[in-house]
């Protein structure tokens, strides 16, 4: 789908024809906003503007003069943008392409609200937007924005779980899982939030915007390196979150292997009794040892010894082991 954005009776006015790149200039439009484009759409602006689209590939590089880079008819950046997916998120990359006229190209495969808030702001100030070099730079403010609600959101997330973590005795998977989807979702976020800082540093070296547009990249860099730093406060909080976690399950576990251990010990005199008053040798005393009664009632007071023995011994190892404050 493509849009283009015309500056007509001193207004902005939309329109979705390619046809008018016959009838028009570049001095009559200020954006051109390929979402998902056809092919027939491609060949259509290149055609216009003279220029190449950037291919997914290219636009996905990661080096430098991927993210922003000027050439001798126009200056290219690609940049990456959040998705929303329930509690998370996922990243799909923008192209932008500006020509010398002014004229701004953006290339996307994915809807955002990055460009419904931009577009909102075309709408009600056009004024504000002489040259696709000042909607450009509107579009980053509003990408800023939202990480930064999204950094808000991240904080929140975290804030919510160290109170969860603290609240309860026990650790189970489910809150490994949420500080593992929390780091990842932070990582991304910084890692996007670099992206910003690039590209925005790749503007001030340049000389082709409006003067009027450097005090606001000034503001937007200070902006992005709060960001930054208010990101990598949630990632060290999350590390240690995670830390005290494993650390609450290693108690766990220990408490669980000690109360085995102890009842292991417990019962481990009574059982060498058993072992020796079950070997089966007709030598043994203790077989002899009974009581008879007046009626005629015998008792084995031999066995009445050895379960004797072992309640005492195990009851000794309890004391012990109180006496000494392991239990």
């Amino acid at each position: 789908m493509i849009t283009i954005y015309l500056k007509q009776y001193n207004k902005i006015i939309r329109n979705a024809d390619p046809r008018l790149f016959d009838e028009l200039g570049y001095d009559d439009i200020l954006w051109i906003d390929l979402l998902n484009p056809t092919i027939k759409e491609q060949k259509a602006v290149e055609n216009f503007m003279e220029i190449s689209l950037q291919t997914k590939q290219q636009v996905e590089e990661i080096e430098s003069t991927s993210k922003y880079s000027e050439t001798e008819n126009a200056i290219i950046s690609n940049s990456n943008f959040f998705v929303p997916t329930g509690e998370s998120f996922v990243v799909q990359p923008v192209s932008f392409i500006l020509s010398n006229e002014g004229v701004l190209v953006s290339v996307r495969t994915a809807e955002f609200r990055t460009f419904r808030e931009a577009e909102k702001r075309l709408q009600m100030n056009y004024r504000s937007f002489s040259t696709g070099y000042h909607l450009f730079i509107s579009l980053l403010e509003v990408r800023i924005d939202y990480d930064a609600d999204l950094v808000e959101m991240i904080a929140k997330q975290v804030a919510a779980l160290s109170k969860d973590i603290n609240s309860e005795d026990s650790i189970d998977k489910k809150v490994i899982h949420r500080i593992n989807a929390l780091l990842e979702s932070t990582m991304l976020l910084r890692e996007n939030i670099f992206d910003r800082q690039r590209v925005l540093s790749g503007i001030l070296r340049s000389e082709r915007f409006p003067n009027d547009i450097y005090p606001r990249l000034q503001l937007m860099i200070k902006d992005v390196n709060s960001l930054i730093n208010h990101a990598d406060f949630s990632f060290q909080r999350l590390d240690y979150i995670q830390d005290a976690a494993l650390g609450l399950i290693n108690i766990e576990q220990n408490e669980i292997v000690k109360i085995f251990s102890v009842a292991a010990v417990i019962f481990m005199p009574a059982t060498l009794v058993a072992s020796i008053y079950g070997m089966n040798f007709h030598a043994m005393p203790e077989l002899e040892w009974v009581y008879t009664f007046p009626n005629g009632t015998t008792v084995p007071l031999g066995y009445l010894f050895a379960i004797g023995l072992m309640v005492l011994f195990s009851a000794g190892t309890i004391w012990f082991f109180r006496y000494k404050k392991w239990l």
